[in-house]
């Protein structure tokens, strides 16, 4: 409790973290919930539910979440419609498609059943007419789902084509909105955006927040309107927006043309209502000041991991004990998210370079077709048996877990965002003492040269990868011994949180718990 000027306490000031995810697996709302709770303020943090239904549990002391959010605007009106000039003979994406081919399916096992039967039916005057019969019924049932798989092309041509967003029509839709309605265009260009709003907006309100927490570019939204909603109810509330990425700079995650125009124009019309920006390096920091007109620099927030979650632990599982591999076998880690765009693909084309290592992936997904893509071409290199895919452990294990490998390896490619920032990984790696492979991304590389914490390749550059890999291996205790040499400490959690709570308190003096 917090005591007032007239000696009456107050209860600690709320703050609602909103995050576009299930949570698990995002390590940095889970650390900036925790800490804010364990500094007494009143932490809940909403995400969205992956499996459609609201949940709820504690993250220490915060309370976690999930919203159910149906999401009907994700699909454009012209989804719906029939697609005239690009399959002017398809069917209408009402699900017909689907069922007439299924339907020729079934009338053909039918019409296997009546040849299987006749073939053992006994001889009589009419056996000759039912199998002409049959003939006749299968040779129209082959024209049938000839004509099907036509127009079912045909359909799915035109729907290929109209969701890619990308024909000249598309481009000079998305460039008349953005000209006519400037900042609020993402109305019309990216209607998903109000998916979010209505499944978060109401429950953000029945929580009465003191603070709003928003992550990344869709949440900043959601947290504006609740800010303008308060305010209209005679209610204060104050904004903190945490930019993880550089929306300029991600890579299209869709082949669709409105999608970065529409994110922006909302992010334009939004981070005005910021009270206080938070990012992920100094160079974002810059990028987004300019970028938002910002009054002050955005504070630094680096995505570190807890004091706590960096001490060895002999119970904790470890990466050597989950490949099956001795103490003595080289082995290479990659350690988060699985795409191409993360450069993966390198590290298993060297393997028959480098035949005395094993490449383990620890991943968020196993089952995804780019990792299954990864394990078909370690086979054709006749290196199946030295890959090993593996699945998350929590957070808190990470470091140790990837402590006993020969060394990380962060292999990703030149999009903005790799270029100015220590990507969670790095730090991860670092705390558990591994030499660096890192690609020439501007930051890390720079970092790892720095600190002669390990070695730099090119970007998907094969030949280079081996030679960094060689070097690491021939003297890695070098490496390791250059931590001695470096802050780790300054690479934590608690350090980093520290920024957060100096925020918050500033936000709200008078509601600021007592120190713990």
């Amino acid at each position: 409790m917090v005591a007032t000027g007239t000696n009456e306490p107050t209860a600690p000031a709320r703050i609602v973290i909103l995050v576009d995810n299930g949570v698990n697996g995002d390590s940095r709302v889970q650390k900036t919930a925790r800490s804010a709770a364990d500094a007494g303020w009143d932490v809940i943090l909403l995400g969205r539910s992956p499996h459609g239904r609201p949940e709820s549990w504690q993250l220490g002391e915060a309370t976690v979440q999930l919203v159910r959010m149906p999401s009907p605007l994700r699909q454009r009106r012209h989804e719906y419609r029939r697609r005239w000039i690009f399959g002017p003979l398809g069917y209408p994406p009402t699900g017909i498609a689907a069922h007439r081919a299924q339907a020729v399916r079934a009338w053909q096992a039918d019409l296997t059943i009546k040849r299987a039967l006749l073939a053992t039916a006994e001889p009589s005057a009419g056996k000759a007419v039912r199998r002409r019969l049959l003939q006749v019924q299968s040779t129209a049932a082959k024209v049938v789902k000839r004509w099907v798989s036509f127009r079912y092309w045909q359909h799915t041509k035109g729907l290929g084509y109209r969701n890619r967003l990308r024909s000249p029509w598309d481009r000079a839709y998305t460039w008349f909105w953005r000209r006519a309605m400037g900042d609020r265009s993402w109305r019309r260009l990216e209607p998903q955006l109000w998916d979010y709003e209505l499944a978060y907006g109401p429950v953000v309100d029945q929580l009465k927040p003191d603070i709003i927490y928003a992550n990344d570019f869709r949440m900043l939204g959601v947290g504006a309107r609740a800010k303008i909603r308060a305010r209209s109810r005679g209610r204060s509330i104050k904004l903190i927006w945490d930019v993880h990425e550089y929306l300029p700079g991600v890579k299209p995650r869709s082949d669709n043309a409105r999608w970065m125009t529409a994110n922006m124009a909302h992010e334009h019309e939004f981070s005005p209502y910021a009270d206080a920006v938070i990012t992920v390096s100094t160079q974002l920091a810059e990028l987004l000041k300019r970028d938002h007109k910002l009054p002050e620099l955005p504070s630094v927030v680096l995505n570190t991991p807890n004091a706590a979650d960096v001490e060895w632990d002999a119970d904790a599982p470890e990466i050597r004990s989950a490949c099956g591999l001795g103490p003595d076998t080289p082995l290479f880690v990659y350690s988060g998210a699985a795409a191409a765009h993360r450069g993966m693909g390198v590290m298993v084309e060297a393997m028959p370079h480098l035949p005395e290592a094993h490449v383990a992936f620890v991943i968020n997904d196993p089952q995804l077709p780019y990792i299954k893509s990864l394990v078909a071409r370690a086979t054709q290199l006749g290196a199946a048996d030295r890959l090993h895919i593996l699945p998350y452990v929590a957070h808190s294990q990470v470091v140790g877990f990837l402590s006993s490998a020969t060394a990380g390896v962060i292999p990703i490619h030149h999009w903005l965002n790799h270029e100015i920032q220590l990507i969670t990984k790095f730090f991860e790696y670092s705390h558990a003492r591994l030499p660096i492979l890192v690609s020439d991304v501007e930051t890390m590389a720079a970092t790892v040269r720095a600190n002669d914490q390990g070695e730099v390749f090119r970007v998907d550059d094969v030949e280079g990868y081996v030679r960094a890999a060689r070097t690491v291996l021939a003297d890695p205790e070098r490496y390791r011994k250059a931590y001695e040499s470096i802050d780790l400490a300054a690479w934590t959690w608690e350090v980093q949180a520290e920024v957060q709570a100096g925020l918050y308190r500033r936000l709200l003096p008078e509601r600021a718990p007592a120190p713990r």
